[in-house]
């Protein structure tokens, strides 16, 4: 079976390396920070201005004041620290951010992503999106491997408008986990998900791709 949306963000945790500061995207990513291994110190920070981020409140945790950069509610730590949108911008266009964990419209081959708008639907704007790709060290896409319609969206190359060019390193799909050609050349297919096969990868991947299981 594909992975669900709580099981991508697991697989998605196992990128994270103690010590790591991290940015994580809205939706998908967002549960990455209920998987991170025991033990292991990383940082979340949050575009609106807060680096320290606990996980998801309990209902009688919820502070309605308390919020990350996608409004959901969350928790503060003791190590927690608050700032400026602009200084939160500036670790991540200085490059002081080790990896960001992105959900994806759709990613191509040479690591191209769109993940900021649809164009004729309504866009409220790109958020820290284009930040993140361009300053963030490692960037890694957990999404849906095909949409709604079943149409692939691991392409060739991007049919929306472009969120950054030759950003992505390494992609977790529904089916599986894609890495990212240094060259752009394509991907290499380095894990599947449970009970995916290659048959399915290949039905569903408008990519081109070699297997490196």
């Amino acid at each position: 079976m594909p992975w669900t949306r709580d099981q991508l963000a697991e697989r998605a945790a196992k990128e994270l390396q103690d010590g790591y500061y991290v940015n994580l995207g809205i939706g998908i990513p967002t549960l990455v920070a209920n998987h991170i291994p025991a033990g292991m110190t990383v940082t979340l920070q949050s575009e609106n201005g807060m680096l320290g981020m606990g996980p998801f409140p309990t209902e009688a945790e919820i502070d309605a004041d308390l919020i990350n950069a996608g409004k959901q509610t969350i928790t503060e730590l003791d190590e927690t620290a608050y700032f400026s949108s602009s200084d939160s911008f500036a670790m991540i266009r200085g490059g002081h951010i080790d990896l960001t964990i992105l959900g994806a419209m759709e990613v191509a081959q040479n690591g191209d992503i769109a993940n900021w708008m649809i164009p004729g639907k309504l866009v409220k704007g790109m958020g820290g999106a284009m930040d993140l790709v361009a300053g963030v060290k490692r960037v890694v896409v957990v999404m849906e491997h095909a949409n709604k319609h079943g149409e692939s969206k691991v392409l060739k190359a991007c049919t929306l408008p472009l969120t950054g060019t030759q950003v992505v390193n390494l992609i977790i799909s529904t089916l599986g986990v894609f890495e990212v050609k240094p060259d752009g050349s394509g991907l290499i297919l380095k894990e599947l998900a449970p009970d995916v096969t290659l048959d399915d990868v290949a039905r569903l991947t408008d990519a081109d791709y070699e297997v490196g299981l």
